[in-house]
Order: structure tokens, then C-alpha cells, then sequence
């Protein structure tokens, strides 16, 4: 029997006492600035995780990619629940696809694309999407 092993991905952030971060470098750290709450970040990550989520799929299937989005997200402590948390995070993302896939292979590109964005993925309330392909 032979045993498969899954990909293993880790990743660290440093936050310093200011409040700016650093991906796995120490010594390049980013200013986000105060409105910069851990919300913002969040939904930010799902935006940026669902980009890159499709560009791999665009680019699997030799299609040339541009994309830019915005998330916004609701924080509350549901009915029977003890923690504040969010329940509804909304994710636009408008992308120009060349050459544009048609039909079921524009929706399965889709699909892949927020299968795959393993920050959403990984939240207890599933983003919802909305594309917006080539205007």
C-alpha cells in the first residue's frame, strides 16, 4: 500500500509593536496603518487568495489573466452563540480572461478559482462570489 503524501505549505507573519507586518522577512516590514484592523486584513487575504486561486487556473489553461476585487464582510454573534464572528463575507472580483473561456469552461474556471482560495476555504462562513468577466 502505498501512502500519498499531501503538499505542505507554511507561512509566518511578524507583527511588530507598532503594528506593522512582515511576510517571512524581519527585516521588510509594511506600515498598514491603524484603519488597517484584522478584519480588513482578512478579507483582503480572500480577495488576494481568490486572485491567485484563479490565476493558476487561468494560467493551467493558457489563458492570460488580469484581476483587481473588493470583499466586505459582516461581524456578529449569531442567534445561540458565545463569540462575535463573521457571518456574511461578499467577494467581487473583475477579471479580463484572454482568450475568454465560453460557456461550462468559463464557469468550471470560476469554480476552481473559489474551490481553490484555501483562506475561504478555511473560514467557518463561506465567502460568496460574484465575477464580473471582460466588462
Amino acid at each position: 500500500m502505498t501512502t500519498v503524501r499531501s503538499k505542505s505549505f507554511t507561512y509566518e507573519v511578524v507583527v511588530d509593536e507598532d503594528g506593522r507586518i512582515s511576510a517571512e522577512d524581519e527585516d521588510s516590514f509594511v506600515d498598514v496603518g491603524e484603519e488597517w484592523t484584522a478584519d480588513h486584513l482578512l478579507l483582503a487575504a480572500v480577495v488576494r487568495c481568490s486572485i491567485a486561486s484563479l490565476a493558476f487556473h487561468a494560467r493551467r489553461g493558457d489563458v492570460h489573466h488580469r484581476a483587481h476585487g473588493r470583499a466586505s464582510g459582516t461581524v456578529t454573534k449569531p442567534d445561540g452563540e458565545e463569540r462575535y464572528r463573521f457571518v456574511e463575507i461578499a467577494v467581487e472580483i473583475d477579471v479580463e480572461l484572454d482568450p475568454a473561456p465560453d460557456g461550462e469552461a468559463l464557469t468550471e474556471l470560476l469554480a476552481k478559482a473559489e474551490r481553490d482560495c484555501f483562506v475561504g476555504s478555511s473560514l467557518k462562513t463561506k465567502p460568496t462570489y460574484r465575477w464580473r468577466v471582460n466588462g
